[in-house]
């Protein structure tokens, strides 16, 4: 399964979580639930995967962690905030390089349509 099917998927359950629970929630909540759902789909889910930060051939274990991997190929970070911040995004873009992977979801559920909370980050896909 490519990374766009494996979005395709994340994005539509995210969808249909946000319609029953709505936003206003802490995100360990909208994350159980949305790994709960992807689970049952039939995708391999892990959540809070650490994040090794390498500096100089130094590996450093000091608390990264992603907080949705989906079929080691595409990272979920959740958010429950009012805005995004620039900030959010560099932290996306930072895992996708640490972790060299192609794709990530940046989901802010703390929206009233969804579709607007949903951001697609990518590196060298």
């Amino acid at each position: 399964m490519t990374e766009n099917e494996i979005s395709a998927r994340i994005i539509g359950a995210a969808i249909k979580l946000h319609k029953t629970i709505g936003p206003g929630l802490l995100e360990s909540a909208y994350e159980a639930a949305l790994a709960h759902d992807l689970r049952e789909s039939g995708l391999f889910v892990r959540q809070q995967v650490p994040m090794p930060f390498i500096y100089k051939d130094i590996k450093q274990e000091i608390g990264y962690r992603i907080d949705i991997l989906v079929n080691d190929k595409v990272i979920i970070e959740i958010k429950s905030v009012e805005n995004l911040a620039p900030v959010h995004f560099m932290q996306v873009l930072t895992y996708l390089k640490l972790s060299e992977l192609k794709l990530a979801l940046l989901i802010n559920f703390n929206t009233k349509i969804l579709k607007n909370g949903i951001h697609r980050i990518v590196n060298n896909l």
